[in-house]
């Protein structure tokens, strides 16, 4: 099972073993990772997922909708942002860092 690390805006790191197939979102929901709210259910609708991907793995190219979304971030967009809803968990990404943004991202 892939392992992804959570790093908070104070620095804390939460390593989650997340089931492939699901989103990264999915997985730092299901384990209460503070700081991605989620509120529109994974539908790239509010850019309340929205991480910064360290170590830049192989990620699925941003759809149109996400790159519009993470214009209205609250954080800063920077070129590592995605909104975690729409990054699948795959084998590949085991071992990848998100980094949460602060200011209520």
């Amino acid at each position: 099972m892939p392992v992804i690390t959570f790093r908070t805006p104070g620095g804390d790191e939460e390593h989650i073993d997340a089931p492939a197939g699901i989103s990264v979102m999915k997985a730092a929901v299901a384990h209460g990772v503070p700081g991605i709210v989620a509120e529109c259910g994974g539908q790239a609708m509010c850019a309340t997922c929205h991480v910064y991907v360290q170590d830049e793995p192989e990620l699925p190219e941003v759809s149109e909708e996400e790159d519009e979304m993470l214009d209205c971030t609250i954080a800063p967009r920077t070129d590592q942002s995605r909104l975690s809803c729409q990054l699948e968990v795959t084998p590949e990404l085991d071992g990848v860092v998100v980094e949460v943004p602060g200011g209520g991202a």
